[in-house]
């Protein structure tokens, strides 16, 4: 009888937990909603909404490519070499970091936990505020792109290498030390084989990341397509505009292929 009673009182109960989280979520909505401060739409909405179609639909062809000036393949190419440089410098300053982060490669949890709290700590940081960082420290240029990107991206990659590490089956390992190999050869014989399918795969996401975020570092002045994107905003020339962004759709979605068809060859 009493295991009856409180199969009809669970559901009772589930209901009104339910009701209450639905409660919460639809205060906090009416809260963020009502902090907006709508004043109504511009007098100018509908004359630069028309500027901005006209100029998506008649691009700047020419922009592509301008031999000795600057042009959209420049920009892109640009762009490029601040992500894959940015996620070299990831992949040096992540590697040794992970392993110092991964729990079971430590003897103590405290000597994990702090390169999880030193991971965590660069993870906190947007990449166009360590753009900003950068850009005080070597001046405006894709150098700080590359910098920004590579100490940024460090705390996602070591973070996802470090789990990649603790997921690892310990059988190898045990079975080199019963064999009587050393730490190092562990590292390279039964370490090492397992976690790199994930590292690769790990690297070729954080490196999708990376190609977007270098394509807006250029807005502060961290080199890419960002600057002369922002340029031709401010200059309101919405067919420069709408010629970047299709390059820039373009660019993103050819690479996110390739990365996606080395990942699934990895894994």
């Amino acid at each position: 009888m009493s295991d009856l009673r409180s199969k009809v009182q669970k559901p009772k109960k589930n209901r009104i937990k339910n009701a209450f989280i639905i409660l919460i979520l639809i205060l906090l909505y009416v809260w963020g909603f009502a902090g907006i401060n709508f004043s109504g739409i511009s007098p100018n909405a509908g004359t630069v909404t028309s500027a901005i179609l006209d100029g998506f639909l008649n691009p700047e062809w020419d922009y592509i490519y301008r031999p000795g000036q600057e042009d959209l393949i420049q920009n892109l190419l640009e762009t490029f070499a601040i992500a894959l440089v940015g996620i070299t410098l990831s992949i040096v300053l992540s590697f040794p970091i992970a392993f110092w982060a991964a729990r079971n490669l430590s003897v103590k949890r405290i000597i994990s936990g702090s390169g999880k709290s030193f991971l965590s700590f660069f993870r906190t940081f947007p990449d166009i505020v360590m753009a900003l960082i950068f850009i005080a420290i070597v001046g405006p240029s894709p150098y700080a792109g590359m910098l920004a990107l590579g100490v940024s991206a460090m705390g996602m990659l070591g973070k996802l290498y470090a789990e990649e590490i603790e997921a690892i089956d310990p059988g190898p390992s045990e079975a080199l030390v019963a064999a009587g190999a050393n730490k190092l050869q562990v590292l390279l014989f039964a370490v090492v084989p397992q976690v790199l399918p994930g590292f690769i795969s790990a690297t070729l996401y954080r490196f999708e990341i990376n190609l977007r975020s270098a394509a807006t570092l250029g807005i502060v002045g961290a080199g890419g397509i960002g600057a002369p994107l922002i340029f031709a905003i401010n200059g309101r020339s919405w067919d420069r505009v709408a010629i970047i962004l299709i390059g820039l759709v373009v660019f993103v979605l050819v690479i996110d292929l390739i990365s996606s068809a080395l990942r699934k060859k990895v894994i």
